[in-house]
């Protein structure tokens, strides 16, 4: 057999296939870390190539002739001298045996066990993800499970070991169908870390709620009563001073990056860039050479737990880029960054661009400043991910402050020149003011000397005093309240940008035509840049939304500089309340009758995805689907069930404010009760009208809404439906419609459970940019 020796040395029987495992340290934890080295390559799957799985704090038993590998519970702990204390907590809550070993030799307190089985199991949860998604059943063939050697390799702090595993299925769905050559064979490689764990050296940092970090959290048992019995630290990489009392100093230990070789250019040099702009926060306190970017060397493998990666990641459609870590569950210590980028962001982000200024020429073209753009906005997203990997979270509100933060998404930056588009600064580059106080407050070494908790409460507040704001990821999406959280947009003033985006809207629409395709390709792939034009406003609507029924608000503590919450003022809500309306107007929905005339049926050879309009007439293009995604888009934010309960509470707070009879009332007003003269707007006006109806059924039905919104929307509909029909008109479209509310009210009132309107159609994919 061969010997490998390390942390634990190891030994590989050719003729058996077979790892043996040498145990030496018995009731010494370490960590365990699974992961997913080959992928699958589907993005709604989610088992990607280099995808890091869970850590475990674990260690080895030994009781009689056997071995247990037992995953401690660091979920509940005594912070206490008193073991006794200690014991009573340890014995409170479960552990978890996961794997199980009869010994086979042992001399002296080495004992060995064969360790095979324990690394070809499915470690990762493959099958269980697989039935999650409705992929079919699988089930491991040992048959077709080995180790495999090019990546198990020994060190003398972690032992890496991978394995072959190949699922035998039946059933297959349609996502393993796509992306597995036989999708009732899936063959992926998994990998196995044991690490040594950190020494104690390491000082853990508090967590702060205003501070953008992840943290660990237990329970501490030990807390004096009138303490919380929570306890948060961040998450950061071990950083220390040589000298701390100097005013530059260079780190005991650097952080070092590694860039994915299988980057192509000119990728790879923007990711280097954008990633390397970290270093600026940490001279910014104080640091010298503490943060470096470099290319993953040819003899190192990205799940080596001594390299920090920045993985390039394909899978066979656009998906999420991540940033993970391997931390320690008992000090919130960063041992590893893991940032996996998915390939085709680039492509979508090209595409939005070509969409807004595009234009392929017989000879040449000015895909120039697309393709920067692009680029641009690959920096960008490299620096954000890496900022997971340091521990940060998102700041969806760093919008209000400049682009105070690569940690919010970033929209482009489009501007109006001249009644033309202009890209050129798309895109920040460079860290901002808030990425600067999250490095200081996480990674500032403070001398022995300085109080940490004062000083890092005094550059809190002298953030906020400046105007900065931080909002996390839950205070975004289509139900916020929050006027400074979104995602995916610039600007102060949610209104005014909504307006300025429609601007930039039409102009693209206006100038759009067959030239957004090269010479050569079906002119039916000018839908693929139409619709990331047509709905080029969509995240814009969320953070307008935003201000009806909003309400300003902070992650306030006692005593601390942040105001007070307030709900956004009258005026603005109607305001934004009228900016939305314009958005479902048929001038607004209609695509330009040009534009509709050049659209052909999309060729057989030439894919249907979920990044296109989806269509009621067949082969054909659809404009009438295109309106009812983007009309649909506004009114389910109007009608968000979340901000119908706020419009109620909050106009009852303040009878000054609008409630929800007055956004229904203005939103009937600009809809229904509206009568439109050109034949082709009359049709758009009858399609918003259906979904408006849709979406005030919907809150009727709802039974997690307050009983006076359903009660109100079911009144409101009740009145419309009398209104109409005293309209006189000889349309019989119109008559028709208005009928077919009469008898759904009526359906509504005996029976509101009979009543299931055909859904809006799906909105392509906007999101990940």
């Amino acid at each position: 057999m061969e010997i490998h020796s390390g942390y634990f040395t190891y030994y590989w029987d050719s003729k058996e296939g077979k790892i043996w495992l040498e145990i030496d340290k018995f009731d010494i934890e370490f960590l365990y870390v699974n992961s997913l080295k080959a992928g699958l390559g589907s993005n709604d799957i989610g088992l990607d190539r280099n995808q890091l799985g869970t850590t475990r704090i674990v260690m080895f038993q030994r009781i009689g002739p056997k071995v247990f590998l037992t995953e401690l519970n660091y979920g509940y702990r005594a912070l206490s001298d008193n073991p006794r204390e200690k014991k009573a907590v340890e014995e409170a809550f479960a552990k978890s045996v996961i794997g199980g070993f009869t010994i086979k030799a042992e001399e002296k307190d080495i004992v060995l066990i064969d360790a095979t089985d324990f690394f070809l199991r499915d470690a990762k949860g493959v099958i269980q993800r697989l039935k999650e998604k409705e992929q079919g059943e699988y089930e491991l063939d040992s048959e077709r499970c080995a180790i495999y050697l090019p990546a198990t390799k020994n060190f003398p702090k972690n032992t890496e070991i991978e394995a072959i595993l190949t699922y035998k299925g039946r059933e297959p769905g349609d996502w393993v169908k796509s992306v597995v050559p036989d999708p009732e064979n899936i063959t992926l490689r998994q990998h196995h870390s044991l690490i040594q764990l950190p020494d104690e050296s390491y000082k853990p940092r508090k967590f702060d709620i205003r501070s953008s970090y992840f943290s660990v959290d237990f329970l501490d048992y030990a807390t004096p009563i009138i303490e919380p019995l929570k306890k948060r630290f961040i998450c950061r990489h071990r950083l220390q001073k040589k000298d701390p009392s100097a005013k530059i100093s260079e780190p005991f230990e650097p952080i070092i990056y590694y860039v994915d070789p299988g980057v192509p250019e000119p990728i790879r040099s923007a990711l280097v860039e954008g990633a390397s702009w970290w270093n600026i926060a940490f001279e910014n306190i104080g640091y010298k050479n503490a943060f470096r970017v470099e290319i993953l060397p040819d003899h190192a493998d990205p799940m080596d737990i001594r390299y920090n990666v920045i993985n390039w990641v394909h899978r066979r459609t656009r998906g999420w880029s991540y940033g993970m870590t391997v931390t320690d569950p008992r000090t919130g210590e960063i041992i590893k960054g893991h940032v996996s980028l998915g390939s085709l962001r680039i492509r979508q982000d090209f595409l939005i661009a070509m969409g807004l200024i595009g234009e392929y020429r017989d000879k040449g073209d000015n895909t120039a400043e697309a393709m920067e753009m692009s680029l641009a906005r690959i920096r960008q997203l490299s620096v954000h991910e890496v900022g997971h990997t340091l521990g940060l979270g998102h700041n969806y509100a760093s919008n209000i402050n400049d682009r105070a933060s690569v940690m919010d998404y970033p929209a482009m930056m489009v501007k109006e020149k001249n009644g033309s588009l202009d890209l050129s600064d798309a895109y920040k580059t460079g860290l901002g003011e808030w990425d600067l106080v999250s490095i200081e407050y996480g990674y500032q070494d403070y001398p022995d000397e300085v109080d940490e908790e004062l000083e890092l409460e005094r550059l809190l507040n002298n953030a906020f005093d400046r105007g900065l704001l931080y909002q996390p990821s839950r205070d975004a999406g289509p139900g916020s309240a929050s006027p400074y959280a979104a995602y995916w947009i610039n600007g102060v003033d949610p209104v005014d940008e909504l307006y300025r985006i429609m601007r930039v809207r039409r102009i693209a629409l206006d100038t759009f035509g067959e030239h957004r395709v090269k010479f050569g390709r079906p002119l039916a792939e000018l839908e693929d840049p139409l619709v990331t034009t047509y709905l080029f406003h969509r995240f814009q609507l969320e953070s307008t939304a935003s201000v009806l029924g909003g309400l300003y608000y902070h992650y306030k503590v006692r005593g601390d500089v942040q105001d007070y919450p307030q709900i956004v003022p009258a005026d603005i809500q109607k305001s934004g309340l009228e900016a939305l309306l314009e958005t479902i107007s048929p001038h607004t929905l209609e695509i330009p009758k040009s534009l509709r005339d050049l659209m052909h049926p999309r060729p057989q050879h030439l894919e249907q995805t979920r990044d296109l309009f989806p269509g009621r007439t067949g082969l054909t293009f659809d404009p009438m689907a295109a309106a009812e995604t983007a009309a649909s888009m506004t009114l389910s934010l109007i009608l968000h069930p979340e901000r119908a309960a706020r419009l109620v509470e909050f106009s009852a707070r303040d009878p000054r404010l609008p409630g929800l009879s007055l956004v229904i009332d203005r939103l009937l007003e600009s809809t229904w009760l509206k009568i439109q003269e050109n034949p082709y707007h009359q049709e758009l006006q009858r399609l918003v009208n259906y979904l408006v109806l849709y979406y005030m059924v919907e809150l009727v039905k709802d039974k997690n809404v307050p009983a006076i919104v359903s009660s109100l929307a079911f009144y409101k509909l009740k009145n419309l439906s009398e209104k109409v029909m005293e309209f006189e008109t000889e349309d019989e479209s119109q008559v028709s419609q208005y009928f077919y509310l009469n008898t759904l009210v009526e359906r509504l009132e005996e029976d509101p459970n009979s009543v299931d309107l055909t859904p809006p159609v799906e909105v392509p994919m906007g999101a990940p940019i």
